[in-house]
């Protein structure tokens, strides 16, 4: 049986975790988790992050309605980080875009790829 505790957490008990859309395979977001929110998010199919700023477990979509539903969960060969396999309902990012990572550095400058869904 898997056990959250096995994981390597940093310092602050925490490991980073990558969300990608189980269908598309592109990269939405990353944030942080503790042994209770993979806990949760096991028990609950619905991926629970720790907020670092508010020093809580966050539901993702709890009052966005953009929640992420859990496929898998994968460990990474040095068991320090995650790789959260999700079915994305609405953007994924806070700014109102699809992923997180909506801005590329092309001949040295930053440019805007995603713009925000309407």
């Amino acid at each position: 049986m898997f056990d959250p505790a096995s994981l390597k957490y940093d310092a602050n008990g925490l490991i980073p975790a990558i969300a990608q859309h189980a269908d598309s395979g592109e990269v939405l977001m990353m944030a942080w988790m503790n042994a209770e929110s993979v806990a949760r998010t096991l028990d609950t199919r619905s991926v629970t992050y720790w907020s670092r700023s508010r020093q809580a477990f966050w539901v993702k979509g709890e009052s966005s309605g953009h929640v992420q539903e859990l496929v898998e969960l994968r460990v990474d060969c040095d068991r320090d980080c995650l790789l959260v396999l999700v079915r994305q309902t609405g953007p994924a990012c806070h700014t109102n875009r699809r992923s997180c990572f909506y801005t590329a550095v092309r001949e040295g400058a930053e440019v805007e790829i995603m713009e925000p869904t309407a």
